[in-house]
C-alpha cells in the first residue's frame, strides 16, 4: 500500500524534472523542495481543522464551495505558495522561468504523496489506483499553474511582477477549488463533468510546461 501510494508522485516527480531539458535543477534542491511540501501536511492540517466548520461537505452548495475553495483551495496552496517564496524565490538556481513549475511541483508532489499515503494505508489498493489518476496528478497540475506564473513573475519587468504573483497565488486556488467543489457538491450533473475538468487540467497544465521550457536562455 506504500509503494502504490508514493508510486504516481515518483512518476510526476521524473515527468517534469525530465521535461526541464535545457539546465536541470540540482537534485539536493529538488528534494528540499519534496520535502518542505512533506512538512506543509502539519500546519495545513492544523488549519484546515480549524476552518472545518461542517462535518459533511456535501450537504449543499454552500457548505461545499465554503470547504473546497477555503479549507482545502485556499489553505493548502497558500502554503504551497508561501513555502515556494521562502525556500525557493530568491536561491540563485531559480534562473529560468521553468525553474517555478518545477520547484512548485516538487513542493505540491511533497504535500500529495503525504496525504495519499493517509488516504490509501486507510481505504486500501483501490483508492491507490483511483487517487493515482486524479488527486495527486491533480495536485501537480495545480503546482504547474503556480510555478508558471511566479516562472514569469520572476524574470518578468518589476511594473508587471506584482500582477503574476498575484496569479501564481488565486489561479492554483481556483483549479483546487472547482476541483473539490465537482467532488463535495456530490451532484450527478457536477460529477459529469469532472473527467473533462481533469482534462483540461492536464491540457493546460502541458501547454504551460511547453511555453516555460521553450524560454530557457541555456537553449542552444
Amino acid at each position: 500500500l506504500f509503494l502504490a501510494a508514493i508510486a504516481p508522485s515518483i512518476a510526476l516527480l521524473y515527468y517534469f524534472y525530465k521535461r526541464d531539458k535545457y539546465e536541470r535543477e540540482p537534485r539536493k534542491l529538488l528534494l528540499k523542495a519534496f520535502f518542505i511540501g512533506c512538512i506543509s501536511v502539519i500546519p495545513i492540517v492544523i488549519v484546515e481543522m480549524q476552518l472545518n466548520l461542517f462535518e459533511r461537505p456535501d450537504e449543499n452548495f454552500i457548505t461545499a464551495g465554503y470547504t473546497a475553495f477555503i479549507v482545502a483551495g485556499l489553505v493548502e496552496e497558500a502554503f504551497k505558495y508561501l513555502a515556494f517564496y521562502l525556500y525557493i524565490w530568491r536561491h540563485t538556481e531559480f534562473d529560468e522561468m521553468y525553474d517555478g513549475i518545477v520547484y512548485c511541483v516538487f513542493i505540491s508532489l511533497g504535500f500529495a504523496t503525504v496525504e495519499n499515503i493517509g488516504y490509501v494505508v486507510e481505504s486500501g489498493f483501490s483508492t491507490a489506483l483511483v487517487r493515482a489518476m486524479t488527486a495527486v496528478p491533480a495536485h501537480a497540475l495545480f503546482g504547474v499553474a503556480m510555478g508558471y506564473y511566479l516562472g514569469i513573475a520572476k524574470f518578468i519587468s518589476l511594473n508587471a511582477r506584482s500582477k503574476y504573483m498575484r496569479l501564481g497565488f488565486f489561479v492554483p486556488i481556483i483549479l483546487h477549488g472547482v476541483y473539490d467543489f465537482i467532488l463535495f457538491s456530490q451532484r450527478f450533473y457536477l460529477l459529469i463533468v469532472f473527467v473533462p475538468y481533469m482534462l483540461y487540467l492536464w491540457r493546460r497544465g502541458l501547454k504551460n510546461v511547453d511555453e516555460l521550457v521553450e524560454t530557457s536562455p541555456y537553449k542552444e
